[in-house]
């Protein structure tokens, strides 16, 4: 009886830590790997390391100066060299450490073993990215982190860069505008494409960047954020008439470049550009980031009248993402479903825009129009999302590189307010003033009625 009182006293706190486990691992995934997770995946790669290299073929035969100096201070018989690990560098979502790879051997060597070395070491994933030749650097994953998204507190945000989206290595998603110029969206309804749109304008807001957006479901996507916003169209009418405008803007920018390429012999070669970046920042224009809200309502017609006025549209377009980055211009390309039967000019169109992010789709096709032409092997990965996770996505960009990403909610009354908030940065553009919507004053609020006291009554 002593002894069956006992076992159940010391069992008791036992199971009650591992039901407190289990609920952390479930619930708290990040609380769990940094109390749990975290120590035994390091015990596990500190004492396996050897055999799972071994195991995975990652290693070589040693040199013939080890085997002579194993042999001549040792008996102990000689194993394999595995790849030289360095120091192991946790984070709050798993763990980091460097190879060096044995000669002979290539990063895609161990990213094939990627899979081996997840299930061998207790962890979400495995990651590898080369850092310099015969280097390469290993991101385990502690736990899905795409579940719950919370972007990290660092991220390489700047002038045109947007930290959107977190990658499922943990890292951010970065929309950099200097780097990759032009982009298209797709996503079928309540993909999370919004979401995505949302946080680029909320974080452009509040950078010194001219806003314009073209939404033709009559600016229900984009009229809240009109206090920022440059210019609005709201129909296709209307962004027939916006975007000679910015056409001309982007004409006008050039010949400011051709005046400056045109100076005296003899200028310094620093100050001869072929962009608004090599200019002087006094003179210099602000850049300019066009949203285009479902595309296709540009391209459908209904009469002969229609057809003409959308060739002109999508030529204009065209010439945008042909010129624009050059002169500072800018494209966010977003919509539903985007080949070529749209009409004249939509794949031209679609080969100018270099970054991609396709969210759930509704068919194959869909996926291939977004990334079947740069990135084959990931339209698959493109078609696998879950209506369940809203957000979720896959990037990629001409370079053939892709991964998955998912955008963390943000309120459409929080970018709203954003915006507001920054309006007085809107810019002086006289080509984009007559576009400029009208933003509605905002309601004051009337006090609270004062509560007077009651008198007590019998």
């Amino acid at each position: 009886m002593t002894d069956l009182t006992t076992l159940l006293e010391v069992g008791g706190p036992v199971a009650a830590l591992g039901g407190g486990a289990a609920y952390a691992r479930a619930r708290h995934p990040g609380v769990y790997w940094s109390t749990v997770g975290l120590p035994l995946s390091t015990a596990r790669l500190l004492s396996s390391y050897g055999s799972v290299m071994e195991a995975c073929g990652l290693t070589v035969a040693p040199s013939r100066l080890r085997v002579l100096a194993v042999r001549a201070t040792t008996r102990r018989e000689v194993r394999p060299v595995p790849p030289r690990r360095g120091i192991i560098r946790p984070t709050t979502t798993g763990l980091r450490l460097r190879l060096r790879l044995a000669p002979g051997q290539e990063p895609a060597d161990v990213a094939a073993s990627a899979e081996r070395l997840r299930h061998a070491w207790g962890v979400h994933a495995v990651y590898v990215s080369t850092v310099k030749p015969g280097v390469v650097d290993l991101r385990l994953v502690g736990f899905d982190v795409l579940k719950k998204v919370r972007m990290p507190r660092k991220s390489a945000a700047g002038f045109l860069k947007i930290p959107v989206a977190l990658r499922e290595d943990a890292t951010p998603f970065v929309r950099d505008y200097r780097t990759v110029p032009h982009g298209l969206t797709l996503g079928a309804t309540l993909s999370g494409k919004s979401m995505y749109l949302r946080h680029l304008v909320a974080g452009l807001a509040r950078q010194p960047v001219a806003l314009v957006g073209i939404d033709c479901k009559r600016g229900v996507e984009l009229a809240p954020f009109a206090p920022r916003l440059s210019a609005l169209a709201t129909d296709p009418e209307q962004a027939a008439e916006l975007l000679p405008a910015l056409i001309k803007e982007m004409e006008d920018r050039y010949d400011l470049i051709k005046t400056r390429q045109g100076i005296a012999p003899g200028t310094p070669e620093e100050e001869i550009t072929s962009d608004i970046w090599g200019l002087p920042e006094h003179e210099r224009p602000i850049p300019v980031v066009l949203f285009v809200d479902e595309v296709a309502e540009l391209f459908l017609v209904a009469t002969k009248k229609d057809e003409e006025r959308r060739d002109e549209m999508v030529t204009q377009l065209i010439r945008l993402a042909q010129l624009g980055r050059a002169a500072g211009i800018y494209l966010e390309v977003c919509g539903q479903r985007f080949g070529a039967e749209l009409g004249k000019g939509a794949t031209m169109l679609r080969a100018q825009l270099t970054g991609r992010v396709c969210h759930r789709v509704n068919d194959e096709a869909s996926a291939k129009m977004a990334l079947g032409d740069i990135a084959p092997e990931a339209v698959a990965a493109a078609c696998a999302i879950a209506p369940e996770r809203p957000g979720l996505a896959v990037a990629g960009d001409t370079s053939g590189g892709w991964s998955r990403i998912r955008t963390p909610y943000l309120s459409l009354a929080d970018a709203a307010e954003t915006c507001h908030a920054s309006a007085h940065l809107v810019p002086d553009l006289p080509a984009l003033k007559p576009f400029r919507p009208d933003v509605p004053a905002r309601p004051v609020e009337s006090p609270a009625p004062v509560a007077w006291p009651r008198p007590v009554t019998d």
